[in-house]
């Protein structure tokens, strides 16, 4: 074989190899687009809302996810106890999953509301 032959035959394989990789591109490029409009903003606010949990105390006023507001009076490991209204003078208590709190409110908001 002569030269010029080998050396085309060489050519055109790294021109396949280009055309592939050019042909890759947007599928590449969405993935990117996609890590950095919807898995990266979803990873930021998971974080959030475990430091959120892990830092709930007694005396802390949230909103669970079914949009009942209440003050923590007792937080274990998974549960937190919620005091969500007073009848005949005794606290009404529910007993409900860490995950479901949604967000602490500020100091008296309960009560100005």
């Amino acid at each position: 074989m002569s030269a010029q032959v080998i050396t085309g035959i060489v050519l055109a394989q790294v021109g396949d190899t280009a055309s592939s990789l050019m042909g890759m591109a947007p599928i590449v490029l969405m993935f990117v687009v996609l890590y950095f409009l919807m898995i990266r903003p979803q990873m930021k606010r998971q974080k959030e809302h475990k430091a959120l949990l892990a830092a709930l105390a007694k005396g802390d006023e949230v909103i669970s996810a079914g949009g009942l507001l209440g003050k923590v009076s007792k937080v274990s490991d998974s549960y937190v106890t919620v005091e969500v209204a007073e009848l005949a003078e005794k606290p009404v208590e529910i007993i409900m999953q860490k995950s479901s709190v949604t967000a602490v409110l500020p100091k008296g908001t309960i009560k100005a509301l």
